[in-house]
């Protein structure tokens, strides 16, 4: 068994426009001050990190490298987060989504999904240049909208929505494959894949490409109230990515899954800060570390209530007192009798025949 890396933190809910989270020196610092080791790098801020630029220079991801490295940490994957969902979009949500591609594809659904294919791409070969075999995304979605089937959904709908889905992702996860990189989509509300159904749809469309993995995410999974411990039973040699992050599902007479059109704060189901939540963290780091879970533990803080520094400085000490340091030997080893094979015959009762 492996002891899961960590703890790390996922950047994207913290860049802002002061001091210390509007440059990568100053997350470092801050990220580091809070006793985490590892940072998973969002790719949408090139003030922070040029994605074209780490595509195309060694020398820039090595001093990408060294800057973390000054701080103790090192980049446990990138992401594309906002360029995955720019692969497939909905018509319905072509504006709503418009503001995660650069602006001079935006209005032009053609160019913007050539442009965040090229994104992902270029993820790839930053990742191999990076020494990283993993990398966080979404898959996008053309299905969302008829997610319940009402008005019924004809015959065909979803079958060709994964039919065109993988026929995007797959020239992607091929260059990734050239890099030696995985593609973890965080299975998420919003996107075509969300569950453990949806993901093995996709997987068929693509014949299990070995590159098509999972961000494993059970946050997103208490608010569908999915089993998110048989998840990880069914699923593991798949999961290659690991959000750590809390939710609670507190249902009443007047709401439930769906939340009824409400802010966050009052929704039957939300986020929360790292301990605040019904996640079982205990059950979860223990099945990711029986399955040979090999990752980091990433923190995403995403909380209704919590300030999000209070939730960051909260969340290394609750992953790492999380982390299993895993034996080196059976805990029964001190009682074995060390029988030869003779000894062991004769306890059978087979005589001399072994």
């Amino acid at each position: 068994m492996k002891t899961i890396k960590g703890p790390a933190i996922f950047l994207a809910q913290f860049i802002g426009d002061h001091p210390p989270f509007d440059t990568l020196q100053g997350l470092a610092g801050w990220a580091a001050g809070l006793g985490f080791s590892g940072v998973q790098l969002p790719t949408n801020h090139p003030h922070l990190f040029d994605l074209s630029q780490a595509a195309d220079s060694q020398t820039y991801c090595d001093e990408v490298t060294g800057q973390l490295a000054e701080h103790g940490l090192v980049i446990t994957e990138l992401s594309t987060h906002l360029q995955g969902q720019l692969v497939a979009v909905h018509p319905a949500y072509d504006s709503l989504f418009d503001s995660f591609a650069a602006p001079e594809v935006r209005g032009k659904p053609a160019a913007r999904t050539e442009w965040a294919v090229n994104q992902l791409k270029a993820a790839a070969k930053a990742s191999q240049r990076l020494g990283l075999t993993a990398h966080a995304t979404f898959s996008g979605a053309f299905a969302w909208p008829y997610l319940y089937p009402w008005p019924q959904r004809p015959v065909g709908l979803i079958d060709e929505a994964f039919a065109e889905l993988a026929r995007r992702w797959r020239p992607v996860l091929d260059v990734f494959d050239e890099q030696g990189v995985d593609v973890c989509y965080e299975l998420h509300p919003g996107e075509d894949l969300h569950d453990g159904v949806t993901f093995e749809r996709f997987l068929a469309a693509l014949d299990a490409h070995p590159r098509a993995n999972i961000l494993y995410d059970p946050s997103h999974f208490l608010l569908q109230q999915l089993d998110y411990l048989e998840f990880i039973d069914i699923y593991h040699q798949r999961i290659k990515a690991f959000h750590v992050k809390d939710a609670e599902f507190r249902p009443t007479g007047r709401q439930g899954v769906y939340g009824g059109y409400q802010a966050w704060p009052e929704r039957a189901g939300r986020f929360r800060s790292l301990g605040d939540g019904q996640v079982d963290f205990t059950a979860i780091f223990s099945k990711l570390t029986q399955y040979d879970y090999s990752g980091w533990a990433v923190m995403e803080w995403e909380c209704a209530l919590k300030h999000p520094e209070s939730g960051a400085a909260e969340g290394a000490q609750f992953i790492r007192q999380h982390i299993i340091r895993v034996a080196e030997h059976a805990f029964d080893d001190f009682a074995d009798s060390h029988l030869d094979q003779a000894q062991i015959a004769t306890l059978l009762g087979l005589g001399a025949k072994i």
